[in-house]
């Protein structure tokens, strides 16, 4: 029996069951957010079980987001044509797949195909989630849904290594991977009983050659980024990947401008309003991926302490999102201030979160406590007003590849920052302890030393790359959120292409 086909014209209705299936698609959509951070608190163990050196787990880190941010795009519109159930219930499937052949794996390698699969059900995953939303709340209802969805989905990033952290305190780093098997399970269960079917038979069909393009374009980029470091930025293992990287993405760029059906329009580009948010959204991800892989080394590495520690260290972090979210001051900010002081209001809190980090916490927590809680309230800002903004620029028949959009930005700032941020770590160690420089990590440096005061210098240098790093987060971060506030206050005066597009609602409180 054919699935009734949704009227992408009419008007939501309350469906009876739509708060049981929102915690069902939240549910599903935290684990999937979750695996972005919770593998940074197992670096250390996976340094010594599976001999992983520090470009290994940058890789084990971006396999996933890269794969996942280079197919949501084509995934959304997947959905959109072939039935937004059966993207959700593939990517269930797909998800716990990949997380049992990661928890299983014996190599680095091993490991990092596993990520690259759970990549794929994870983009088929968030595609769906905010498009189910929207399709079982009707007008009233949805603004809270939203701000529901839009609250899991800040918390994702920054739970995850307080998660990772209590399973690696009880279990052995596989664990963290095998949790989601359950979870998959039971979403999938529920999401074939509960979830209705919903398509739009005019949507446009899947732009595989663009996702293709944009895969291999954003892998080649960041691998050079990632081997820099060790091999030199001018050798021929590093221009090459990025200039197979640039190639790649200008291919992309010009097909996406040629074919009837692109996965990106690039003529949304010409819209302030959207380069402004896309601008800023890459930004907080960028900053927020990459502190987050810094922040758990430099709590195990620097200050000592174990995989739960560190974990319970970074929950201010996500109970600073959580508390402003739920409280509604991001929703009551946005009308008083408007769109592009509020988006550079919170991206200033996050830089300067990130720098105090940086030159408050290098010796003791309570420095780094303080930019955790800054930090925190600059996302539950900063966050939710970028999303609208980014949704309110693309016409409403495009809200599903609008929705691919907005995950691949955060995908892609987050495996960037992930990866420039480990760079400029990497490379700062390697110019203060240039005799080491050949060290795979921090513990292979640490057990090549001759003596005590060697391991103070190495020790003493790790922890000022990681300082280095952090800043140059902080000021990307600030510069993010100042280019966005000032394209989006040109457009809102006129000078963008801002007025094809219905203005963003005010971000919702939950």
């Amino acid at each position: 029996m054919t699935a009734p086909v949704a009227d992408p014209s009419a008007a939501p209705t309350r469906h009876p069951q739509r708060w049981l299936i929102l915690g069902v698609i939240c549910l599903a959509q935290l684990t999937v957010l979750l695996d972005n951070t919770v593998l940074n608190v197992a670096i250390p163990s996976l340094t010594t079980s599976v001999g992983a050196s520090t470009a290994d787990i940058q890789w084990m880190i971006n396999a996933y987001s890269l794969v996942q941010s280079g197919l949501l795009l084509t995934a959304g519109s997947a959905s959109d044509r072939y039935g937004r159930k059966k993207m959700l219930a593939a990517g269930l499937a797909l998800f716990g797949l990949g997380s049992l052949a990661a928890g299983l794996s014996q190599s680095a390698g091993q490991l990092i195909a596993a990520r690259a699969g759970m990549g794929v059900g994870g983009a088929l995953l968030m595609t769906t989630t905010l498009a189910v939303v929207v399709q079982i709340f009707d007008d009233e209802e949805r603004v809270k849904a939203i701000g529901l969805w839009a609250t899991v989905n800040s918390l994702g990033f920054a739970a995850g290594p307080l998660i990772g952290g209590v399973m690696l305190d009880h279990f052995w780093w596989g664990a963290i991977f095998l949790v989601n098997i359950p979870v998959a399970a039971i979403g999938l269960v529920a999401v074939l009983a509960l979830v209705p079917e919903s398509k739009n038979p005019l949507g446009d069909r899947p732009d595989l050659l663009g996702a293709l393009l944009s895969t291999v374009g954003m892998t080649g980029m960041v691998y050079a980024i990632i081997s820099g470091p060790g091999h030199g930025w001018t050798s021929a293992h590093v221009l090459v990947p990025a200039a197979v990287g640039l190639v790649f993405l200008a291919a992309f760029a010009r097909w996406e401008l040629s074919i009837p059906y692109p996965m990106l329009d690039m003529h949304f580009f010409r819209n302030q309003r959207f380069t402004g948010a896309v601008a800023g959204s890459i930004l907080v991800a960028f900053g927020m991926g990459g502190s987050l892989f810094l922040l758990t080394q430099h709590l195990q590495f620097v200050l000592g302490y174990g995989p739960l520690e560190a974990g319970l260290r970074t929950a201010p972090l996500a109970l600073s999102v959580i508390a402003l979210n739920v409280a509604g001051v991001g929703a009551r900010l946005l009308p008083r201030l408007g769109t592009p002081r509020t988006i550079a209001a919170g991206m200033a809190a996050n830089a300067a979160g990130l720098a105090a980090i940086a030159l408050l916490g290098r010796e003791h927590y309570s420095g780094m406590l303080l930019g955790l809680v800054v930090m925190g309230a600059g996302i539950a800002v900063s966050m939710p007003a970028m999303a609208n903004t980014l949704m309110g620029a693309i016409p409403p028949e495009k809200a599903g590849v609008g929705a691919g959009v907005n995950g691949t930005l955060a995908e892609f700032g987050n495996g960037l920052g992930v990866a420039v941020l480990g760079a400029v770590l990497n490379s700062r160690f390697a110019a203060l302890v240039p005799s080491v420089v050949g060290a795979a990590s921090l513990p292979a440096a640490l057990a090549a030393a001759g003596d005590d005061a060697e391991r103070s210098r190495i020790s003493d240098a790790f922890a000022s790359g990681l300082q280095t790093s952090q800043l140059v987060g902080a000021v990307a971060v600030l510069a993010g959120g100042l280019l966005a506030a000032a394209l989006l206050a040109r457009a809102e005066r006129g000078g963008g292409d801002g007025a094809q597009a219905p203005a963003p609602q005010a971000a919702p409180a939950a």
